[in-house]
């Protein structure tokens, strides 16, 4: 996947390197503000209590 990526954004290797970290960055960001969350509230182990 990596390399079909790499030889389908264009530019030279600066410009790939960066569009990869531009990617990634932009996708973690989706991940961690709406995915991630969202998914949070669907798990069934919200409410965890340990006894002594």
């Amino acid at each position: 996947m990596y390399a079909w990526l790499w030889r389908v954004i264009p530019g030279g290797p600066a410009v790939k390197s960066a569009t990869f970290l531009v990617l990634f960055l932009g996708i973690a960001a989706l991940l961690f503000l709406f995915v991630f969350p969202y998914v949070d509230g669907l798990m069934p182990f919200d409410n965890v209590t340990v006894d002594r």
